[in-house]
């Protein structure tokens, strides 16, 4: 029998490896990200275009590379920051494995322009799905530049399954967010389509976190500071009362590298315990300094989850150390409650001397003429009213005529008649819902029971009418007297302006002013101002989390937003009018079977199935 297997030529096994490391083209913009940084850059700049399809450009002023260099940075398993395995337990940088630009060249038209600060000329290479198409010198500034264009053109199956040009652009928005707040002694900024994004000086922590998602962030933050022999803590968490539905202010990072770890996730919520609403999220933005050698970070492809050597301590000590940031910071209760200093009892109070009053006991208002202090009696003399006989002039005749009038004196009132209100019997005829554990809502039918969901069913309803609204573009607007300002960052602020003509249609009316502030003047009549911010925070998330590819609909994601939002939620007590609204309000809809998320808004159970049951 012949042999069968073989070895894969260098392209397949590049492009195999592309599958594990290059996912998407924000995987591209955070291999090129972390070598700028690895190569000591101070000042990086990404460029790109279409959502990173089409070009990813990564200029630094780091040390370059030499002409040999450059060639070999392109093989597989060609790396500067290990010699041996011993080193995959000594790692202070970022990129390792030297498999992030031999895979990226496989898939992708690649140009690499780079120059040392001791040589005079550069070097440039051009390579296309793994062949170098050319190697020649160039004048370049010291540092590099990588350009990658066209990802993916030689898999178009890969190519199909990226996502819109939204959703691409908000995950290379995501990766850039975590290098540069790891980061914070670098200058970055960030090009999409010829406009500035983001330009970030080098500045401390905070400053940065505040030059990323907005001024409004500064007066969130709450800093944390530990250290101990096992771990080093520094960075900051939100406040309570700023906690946000969605999970996208949420950093750890461990050595300067952004992480995902849901166990360490838990000591945060743990530590605001008591503090947040149900669905809340608190945001915090965290720098974990650890050993070297007690963690491997060479478990994950994208080397975002990190194994720990001990992580029941480091889970104690960060629980700790943000319980106690929210206790100093008097944002969690305390037992030292504050008192008024006025209600302290006075212990010296021998050493105080008795206010004295002074009172004239010779004073008489009634007596003319006397000086009593600055003022004489008659200061307080009343002048006598004349003609005060003629204010009961005719009292006795009107009061005996009022008197007469007043036995004749007939009230309107409206006939009594028999109301279903005032008689039980008729109440319990005409009631036909009932509300079960303030969750469901029960009717009766002619072949048996009908149990609906009321948050469910509201959803549906709502759903329908706001996308009735956006449709016919007539939503109506209640203006208000006094206009909302809310902040978000300029992110946030983008994904508004996108959806600001659907917005209007709704109801909604506003302005995008300057310093990342939005100002509200009119809402849908339906909608609470209490609720406005809420409603736009949720509307964000579901942007950012919910896109399913480039065919959907923003009105219908819009419509299902805010449905979500303005539901009657589970819990809430319904009156017979209001159950009864509702039910009649959901079969007038198209679909009243499904929710806008397509679960089930009722069930029905005949008699037959409740007759069974007691079998």
């Amino acid at each position: 029998m012949a042999d069968i297997i073989q070895l894969l030529p260098d392209h397949v096994a590049n492009q195999i490896a592309a599958g594990e490391v290059v996912q998407r083209p924000a995987s591209v913009v955070k291999e090129l990200l972390e070598n700028a940084i690895d190569a000591g850059a101070s000042t990086i700049k990404l460029i790109i275009k279409d959502a990173g399809k089409t070009l990813i450009q990564v200029i630094d002023d780091g040390k370059g590379m030499s002409v040999t260099d450059a060639r070999l940075s392109f093989e597989r398993h060609a790396t500067s920051k290990i010699r041996s395995a011993d080193d995959l337990f000594q790692l202070n940088t970022k990129g390792f494995r030297g498999e992030a630009l031999a895979s990226i060249a496989a898939i992708a038209h690649v140009e690499l322009k780079t120059k040392q600060e001791q040589d005079e000329i550069g070097t440039s290479i051009v390579i296309e799905g793994s062949e170098v198409v050319s190697q020649d010198i160039v004048v370049t500034p010291k540092g590099t530049s990588i350009s990658v264009k066209n990802l993916f053109f030689n898999i178009p199956a890969r190519r199909n399954f990226l996502k819109s040009n939204p959703v691409e652009t908000r995950h290379i928005i995501d990766e850039f967010h975590r290098v540069a707040l790891a980061h914070s002694s670098i200058c970055f900024s960030c090009f999409h389509n010829g406009s500035e994004q983001f330009n970030l000086p080098i500045s401390n922590y905070r400053q940065r976190i505040v030059n990323i998602f907005g001024t409004k962030t500064n007066e969130k933050l709450v800093p944390v500071e530990e250290d101990t022999e096992v771990l080093k803590i520094s960075g900051f968490v939100g406040k309570p009362q700023y906690a946000k539905k969605s999970r996208g202010e949420q950093f750890f990072f461990v050595n300067n590298r952004f992480i995902k770890s849901a166990y360490l996730n838990h000591a945060i919520s743990s530590a605001y315990e008591g503090l947040l609403k149900d669905g809340a999220h608190a945001s915090y933005f965290l720098n974990l300094i650890v050993d070297p050698q007690t963690i491997d970070i060479n478990i994950h492809p994208t080397k975002t989850e990190i194994k720990f050597d001990d992580e029941h301590t480091l889970y104690a000590i960060l629980r700790a150390s943000v319980k106690h940031s929210l206790g100093q910071f008097n944002i969690a209760p305390v037992l030292d409650f504050e008192r008024d200093s006025n209600l302290d009892t006075p212990y010296n109070y021998e050493q105080k001397t008795e206010p004295s009053v002074a009172v004239d006991s010779g004073f008489n208002p009634f007596q003319e003429d006397k000086k009593v202090g600055s003022y004489t009696a008659s200061n307080y003399k009343k002048e006598p009213v004349a003609n005060w006989e003629s204010l009961y002039v005719g009292l006795e005749s009107k009061g005996t005529k009022s008197q007469n009038d007043f036995n004749e004196v007939h009230f309107e009132s409206e006939p009594e008649i028999a109301s279903i209100f005032n008689d039980p019997k008729a109440v319990e005829e005409k009631q036909s819902t009932y509300q079960l554990h303030k969750k469901y809502i029960i009717s009766t039918i002619k072949s048996g029971m009908l149990v609906i969901d009321q948050k469910r069913a509201h959803q549906r309803v709502l759903y329908e009418d706001f996308l009735q609204h956006i449709t016919v573009k007539e939503g109506v607007s209640q203006q208000l007297l006094f206009p909302l300002t809310i902040h978000f960052s300029s992110r946030e602020l983008e994904i508004i302006r996108q959806l600001k003509q659907d917005l209007e249609h709704t109801g909604f009316v506003f302005n995008l002013l300057e310093n990342e502030v939005l100002e509200i003047s009119g809402v849908p009549v339906s909608v609470p101002e209490s609720e406005v911010s809420i409603i736009l925070e949720q509307l964000i998330n579901d942007v950012e989390n919910e896109v399913p590819d480039s065919h959907f609909s923003a009105t219908d994601l819009l419509a299902k937003s805010m449905a979500k939002s303005l539901a009657i939620k589970t819990g809430q007590s319904l009156s017979n009018v209001e159950q009864e609204h509702l039910v009649n309000s959901l079969f007038a809809c198209k679909e009243p079977n499904v929710s806008p998320t397509n679960r089930v808004t009722f069930i029905t159970m005949t008699v037959d199935e409740l007759e069974k049951k007691f079998m």
